[in-house]
């Protein structure tokens, strides 16, 4: 089993803890993560662009001059591509961008960014992550204590202070277990988690 440090928000090794193998130890497949990303990255879409074709176009019955003996091209219709006011060709219509993934390749690409920012050293383990008030000025204390820029703060619980004080820190992002995704956690350098949360995470995904 990987063991990691723990640490208090001081920025000390307070103890150590075991991560599952299961969870935090397994053979990293590139390829479900980036399925996982892409799929994640499309059900996002709106999927609500619209434009016209020719078909659609408002006018354009009329053929604009006759068909030879003017020395221009020939045009059958003002509502052409070519014609400023004219349609779209292929033009984008509103459709469903979303993917689907089943639960074991979900979890499977779960457990590989998991392991890979344990095998990167990316994973700080806190004991706990508790403010007493909202304060963002405390929680950058707290980030350079860990010597973090750029992380996923995830916690078990829903804690209004520390999420309120992380709000303005534009490089910083908080999530809770259950919300946890594939995708924030390559975007963020650090994952920044509590203990409770890290047997929370074991729990669902061991």
């Amino acid at each position: 089993m990987a063991t990691v440090a723990v640490y208090n928000i001081e920025g000390k090794e307070v103890d150590k803890l075991e991560l599952n193998d299961s969870v935090f130890g397994v053979e990293i497949n590139e390829h479900l993560v980036h399925m996982a990303v892409v799929a994640q990255l499309a059900n996002k879409r709106q999927g609500t662009q619209s434009a016209k074709t020719r078909a659609e176009v408002r006018g354009g019955g009329k053929k604009p001059w006759r068909q030879k003996g003017t020395g221009h091209a020939r045009q059958g219709s003002t509502r052409s591509p070519q014609w400023t006011g004219g349609g779209v060709v292929f033009a984008p219509k509103p459709r469903d961008y979303s993917m689907k993934l089943n639960k074991k390749e979900k979890a499977n690409a779960m457990k590989s960014v998991l392991t890979s920012k344990v095998n990167e050293e990316k994973f700080i383990v806190l004991d706990d992550f508790k403010l007493d008030e909202i304060k963002t000025k405390k929680f950058v204390e707290v980030m350079n204590n860990l010597e973090v820029a750029k992380a996923l703060v995830v916690t078990k619980d829903n804690d209004q202070n520390l999420v309120m004080s992380a709000k303005n820190v534009p490089t910083v992002k908080t999530a809770l277990t259950n919300t946890i995704n594939v995708y924030d956690i390559l975007k963020y350098d650090t994952v920044v988690i509590t203990k409770d949360a890290v047997a929370a995470i074991e729990e669902v995904y061991a």
